[in-house]
């Protein structure tokens, strides 16, 4: 390598600088012997020249354009390199990415919108899925007091991938609950029965569409379904102490698993 003054080159500081690269970044082109400068000074420091410079302004574009190091060897160093083909390739795969991307973007604005709003249905969409006695501002209300909860971002990040059809299959499934509950109260099932524990277990895995549901929490949302006027008339309504029914079955299921329903706290 011969030997210059600075004024013949660029330091690898100054062409990490004049390019926007790392200097770690030139040093490993020069040890793998893509990129190396061609002058070294008396005292030892490597300078890069013009034609240096050049090349390592062309390993800069084509590495932004996500081409490897191989690849753009065989294109500096290759005379016969189809350097058009391998561009198109790699634009190829660029426009896959942009569109991987943008499905990336739409689906984090949905679960941005489904966090704000909780369902992501339109008023006319929750009326056809959830009934006429359906409040629309009912999704809000929940946010407002419940936003903060763990609870809440798992009902919304379920609530992100869920269109009509999904919501209207999660309806029905409660719905069947529900009937299947008032048929079991009907017939005398009596708590902490096998049939009772298995309603109270089938509870669960319909509620779990909402989110995680503990046997823990599942006694206090007994309690409240019972205790609370909008839940207990839902119940009722279905069945005359149906309220009074579902949390004394709920009870005794936790019981059953060594749970007092008595100190049983939202965990």
């Amino acid at each position: 390598m011969p030997d210059a003054t600075d004024a013949d080159g660029l330091t690898v500081g100054q062409a990490s600088t004049r390019l926007g690269v790392t200097v770690r970044a030139l040093h490993h082109w020069d040890e793998i012997g893509l990129a190396r400068p061609s002058l070294r000074t008396a005292a030892g420091y490597r300078l890069y020249t013009a034609g240096d410079l050049e090349r390592l302004h062309r390993i800069v574009v084509y590495r932004e354009l996500g081409l490897g190091l191989d690849r753009i060897r065989d294109i500096l160093d290759d005379s016969t390199a189809d350097v058009p083909g391998a561009l198109r390739a790699q634009r190829t795969q660029v426009g896959e990415r942009i569109d991987r991307l943008q499905q990336l973007g739409a689906g984090l604005d949905r679960m941005i919108d489904a966090h704000e709003r909780g369902l992501l249905l339109t008023i006319e969409q929750q009326a056809a899925v959830f009934g006429p006695r359906w409040n629309p501002d009912w999704p809000a209300q929940a946010r407002q007091r419940y936003g903060d909860t763990t609870q809440w971002l798992q009902y919304a990040e379920g609530s992100a991938s869920r269109g009509p059809q999904e919501w209207q299959a999660i309806t029905d499934a409660v719905a069947d609950f529900e009937r299947t509950l008032g048929e079991a109260m009907d017939a005398g099932v009596t708590p902490g029965s096998p049939e009772a524990n298995r309603l109270v277990e089938r509870h669960r895995e319909v509620f779990a569409s909402y989110f995680p549901l503990t046997r823990q929490m599942q006694v206090c949302l007994g309690r409240k379904y019972e205790a609370d006027p909008g839940f207990a008339a839902h119940y009722d309504g279905i069945r005359a102490g149906l309220a009074t029914w579902f949390r004394r079955i709920i009870d005794a299921g936790a019981r059953a698993h060594g749970i007092d329903p008595d100190t049983a706290t939202w965990q």
